[in-house]
């Protein structure tokens, strides 16, 4: 059962009605209610993850603007000064998902921001409210589904994934997200004041892991470029938002890991538009911005011969052959051939047709790989009971926040991509020994192979 709670961006307050179920939550946002029941016994004696992600905020962008709020973050916990790796594709949805999974986009089964299943004869796009709210489009086990399973209760300010249910859970607490209010100085506040609000729930209601979303300085770095002022005028914006909400957490004197991260860099894009239909015959062909959805094989091979020549803007590989470090060959959402662009290039299929409007492609873009890429890699600093101060990281992949999250609520993470050796030297381990470093930032150990979510997953 849900119920929606009523708007008003004022300070939250909290109020208690005689024999009900759950506190009554006045919030600054318009929230979602799961009647999930009570926190278990064990959860009420879990630590605290309170997790943010600042869409778009460069991996360099701190040092460079001198956001001092995350520097100081970091050098009180940990934090990666040569950035964190995004998934492949470096984009929205797809690592937002990913590092609540643990899963790489071919595995959770959002391969883009937008793409096509031909086994549904669908889209999903995540401007379309029936698509991301749908579960089936999702696989893996969203940490706070894995919370919630265990007896423990969640709540999400914006993320993506977090307004369906998906691994038969949905937060106790979510805000569905809105495009028109979502950048707005009040909107960002009531973020603050809603998580400070949830931490005051009796224990046996009270969120142990709370995520939220932040769009910016994603916008202003697509509308203005990476270097404007505008776009470092929003990580400063970013960072004092930063700023006000570990106060306001230290002040909750509750035992909570702050955790920020980021999705993706952003980078200048070369040039204009490269149309893939300019060099090869697309007809027949479902497109979604560069992905490519044939109808036979035929068709496939003759857009692949067509292509693999053609620019040295990009490359083209049939879906099987993609390089394994992109871990982009095993879901056919991801299409088949597969353009990989192999610079800042602006890169779709087609062009509008004759008559339609058409744009130059923004100033900056993301979405590319990281490793050829660098300005694409994303920021990560964390800070709490459960983090030893003063860690830096090497780069490591974001697929391993998943079972280090998991591992800092008590929680038992399924199977993934990650492996916790990765970032074990950044935890106290609940006041035992450290464990050694040596393992901490080296290739993750094999895992066991997985089903492909594959059309349908659940």
């Amino acid at each position: 059962m849900h119920r929606r709670l009523g708007f008003a961006l004022v300070a939250c307050f909290l109020t208690v009605s005689a024999g009900a179920q759950h506190p009554r939550l006045s919030p600054a946002l318009p929230l979602e209610h799961a009647e999930n029941g009570a926190n278990s016994a064990v959860a009420q004696k879990a630590h605290y993850v309170v997790l943010v992600s600042l869409d778009g905020f460069r991996w360099d962008y701190a040092s460079r603007d001198g956001a001092r709020h995350l520097l100081a973050l970091g050098k009180a916990g940990a934090w990666t000064p040569e950035g964190m790796l995004p998934s492949y594709p470096s984009l929205t949805f797809p690592n937002h998902y990913t590092i609540v999974t643990g899963l790489y986009p071919e595995h959770h089964g959002l391969v883009a921001n937008s793409f096509y299943d031909d086994a549904k004869k669908a889209r999903y796009g995540m401007s379309d409210a029936g698509a991301v709210t749908d579960g089936s489009w999702y696989a893996g086990t969203p940490i706070w589904s894995l919370a919630e399973s265990a007896g423990m209760r969640t709540a999400v300010l914006f993320w993506p994934g977090s307004e369906a249910e998906i691994a038969g859970h949905r937060p106790t607490w979510y805000a569905r997200f809105d495009q028109k209010t979502e950048g707005t100085e009040a909107v960002q506040q009531a973020r603050i004041d809603d998580a400070l609000a949830l931490l005051k729930l009796p224990e046996e209601q009270r969120p142990h892991f709370i995520a939220m979303y932040f769009s910016e300085p994603d916008h202003e770095g697509h509308q203005f470029g990476p270097d404007a002022p505008e776009t470092r005028a929003a990580v400063l914006k970013m960072d004092a938002i930063i700023g006000k909400l570990k106060v306001a957490l230290d002040k909750t004197k509750l035992p909570v890991d702050l955790v920020v991260v980021s999705d993706h860099g952003m980078v200048k894009v070369e040039g204009g538009w490269v149309n893939l239909d300019e060099f090869a015959d697309l007809s027949g062909f479902e497109t979604v911005g560069p992905l490519l959805y044939a109808r036979t094989e035929e068709d496939r091979a003759r857009a692949y011969n067509a292509l693999k020549h053609a620019s040295s803007q990009f490359f083209v590989y049939r879906r099987k052959d993609v390089p394994a470090g992109l871990h982009y060959s095993e879901n056919q959402r991801e299409g088949d051939p597969v353009i990989v662009a192999s610079g800042p290039y602006a890169i779709r299929a087609r062009k509008p047709g004759e008559g339609k409007p058409d744009q130059p492609p923004q100033p900056g873009a993301h979405g590319f790989d990281p490793r050829t890429v660098p300005q694409m890699k994303a920021s990560f600093f964390a800070a709490g009971p459960d983090i030893v101060p003063g860690v830096n990281l090497k780069p490591f992949e974001n697929v391993n926040l998943y079972v280090w999250m998991a591992h800092m609520l008590g929680l038992n993470a399924p199977k993934s991509d990650g492996n916790l050796n990765i970032l074990a030297r950044t935890l106290r381990d609940n006041g035992g020994e450290i464990p050694e470093p040596a393992a901490a930032e080296g290739p993750a150990a094999p895992i066991a192979a997985k089903e492909s979510p594959g059309t349908n997953p659940r």
